[in-house]
């Protein structure tokens, strides 16, 4: 397929998935966005074949994930090589690889995170989760960063588009810990479940619900703190992708405070924002963007958890 076709394959990949990242990436330069598009698709499409879903909607149980994960370790091999594939979502992956010399790593991190996923494993301790979340979100901030302009020696921005990335990962899981257990998975570290007096595979009782939500808010403030460390690394973005970047956070950031403020409550529904919300929030980034050097000085990163060199 030619560009053309990749890229119109890759937009209309984001408007299903991701209204949040669709949102988003029109901020972005004409160029930028489109190799944002190619990025998403890849993404979403793996994320898709691996968990046996639509778009991201409709999480099945698959019983071949570590085949499935295979087919896509190897059809991203290919790409990465700049062998057609087939599959339009690798194509894309190939020619944004190309375009931006992408370091090959991350998109096996990534990988990576999907077979932890398919072995069915779980998170005993806080630093097995901050590993899962760089290798299914960090890893994702890095090559987007790459994207972006940024250049892949460049450790400490990359460091803070990673840690937006894990900020992400923190807030889905605080927000889909319901739908995660019906797939049978458990992304709570099982050290802060034993904290809690609950075992992997219970926390969804009704009667835990008050211990859930401690844990929840927990999530919410490490992902907090995540975010605000990537906000940091905004200034060293152009002004229009530092305001995606920003619009991101905010719509983001917004998502893992709502499961906090709703306590037991947070998943009677799931937590989302309205259309007038992301706009505010879209708003609001741009003025961000603009006064980010001011707003967003160095800060260290003492105590947070650091991606793999």
């Amino acid at each position: 397929m030619d560009r053309t076709t990749l890229v119109a394959h890759a937009r209309a990949s984001i408007a299903r998935g991701s209204k949040s990242f669709a949102a988003a990436s029109k901020l972005f330069d004409p160029v930028t966005r489109e190799r944002a598009w190619l990025l998403y698709a890849w993404c979403r499409r793996c994320d898709d074949v691996v968990d046996g879903q639509d778009h991201g909607h409709t999480m099945s149980a698959v019983a071949d994930a570590p085949a499935r994960v295979r087919e896509v370790a190897d059809l991203t091999a290919m790409a990465l090589a700049g062998k057609p594939t087939g599959d339009p979502a690798f194509d894309a992956l190939g020619l944004v690889a190309a375009e931006v010399a992408l370091p090959h790593l991350w998109p096996r991190d990534v990988i990576a995170g999907f077979a932890l996923d398919a072995d069915e494993w779980q998170p005993k301790s806080a630093d097995d989760l901050y590993r899962y979340c760089y290798a299914v979100a960090g890893a994702v901030g890095c090559m987007m960063a790459v994207v972006m302009g940024v250049p892949p020696d460049d450790e400490d921005t990359l460091d803070r588009a990673c840690d937006l990335g894990i900020a992400f990962q923190l807030a889905n899981i605080a927000r889909d810990v319901g739908e995660d257990a019906a797939a049978g998975r458990c992304y709570l570290p099982h050290d802060w479940l034993a904290e809690m007096d609950m075992g992997p595979g219970e926390h969804m009782k009704p009667h835990y619900r008050p211990r859930l939500a401690v844990l929840a808010k927990r999530l919410a403030g490490c992902a907090a703190a995540y975010e605000a460390s990537a906000r940091a690394g905004t200034p060293a973005l152009p002004l229009r992708s530092a305001w995606a970047v920003l619009a991101a956070a905010n719509i983001y950031g917004a998502i893992g405070r709502a499961v906090a403020d709703r306590g037991e409550h947070a998943w009677d529904h799931r937590v989302t924002t309205s259309r007038a919300d992301k706009l505010g929030f879209v708003a609001k980034a741009g003025w961000q963007a603009a006064r980010r050097r001011t707003l967003y000085p160095p800060v260290s990163r003492d105590g947070l958890w650091t991606r793999p060199r």
